[in-house]
């Protein structure tokens, strides 16, 4: 049994990500995995970081992350970022020093050392553009971005990234296919 810890950033219940979150949680609750599910709308999560100290809601998600086996994130991609709400979650809560320290080489160089090492991570991403434009003409940004600058910064190599493309211009059976590419993610842990 695998504990899952699931973080979803989307406001609408009728979104195509709702749908990915409901399948992906349904499967892996079949498989006999525990969940412990997070909606940062609902929680009505403040994202914005003023370079405070962690707050109870922040020391609270952390402690939940140290006590699952695998981080998933759903949301969709808007200006190749996720929506600010999950963006200023993973400020707030995978920042250092408890998700990573840096080890000074000298001067003002140094490099991160991950404090989350263990873990896996799940992407699951929506995209409005074909699949052609994020790879080509925007060189993957969003998924390099979340596993080096977030995920592998703080020890987390294992990382799922799944993207599923144009979601808003695709039909019922695409979209079908989508779902089944979540249960077969879901089905692998």
């Amino acid at each position: 049994m695998k504990k899952i810890f699931v973080v979803y950033g989307h406001y609408d219940d009728k979104s195509f990500n709702a749908a990915i979150k409901d399948t992906f949680i349904k499967t892996v609750k079949e498989n006999g995995h525990k969940v412990d599910f997070l909606d940062l709308y609902k929680e009505k999560f403040d994202p914005v970081y003023t370079g405070e100290k962690p707050n109870e809601v922040v020391l609270d998600h952390q402690k939940r992350i140290e006590d699952t086996d695998i981080i998933v994130l759903i949301a969709p991609i808007w200006n190749f970022r996720m929506p600010a709400i999950l963006e200023g979650w993973i400020d707030k809560v995978l920042a250092p020093p408890w998700a990573f320290r840096f080890k000074k080489l000298f001067g003002n160089y140094g490099y991160p050392i991950g404090n989350l090492k263990g873990k896996k991570a799940i992407v699951f991403c929506t995209y409005g553009s074909p699949q052609f434009a994020i790879r080509t003409f925007f060189l993957n940004m969003p998924t390099k971005r979340l596993r080096r600058g977030v995920f592998n910064i703080c020890g987390i190599t294992d990382v799922v990234y799944k993207r599923y493309f144009a979601v808003p211009f695709v039909g019922d059976e695409k979209r079908k296919k989508f779902l089944e590419d979540v249960k077969i993610t879901a089905n692998k842990l």
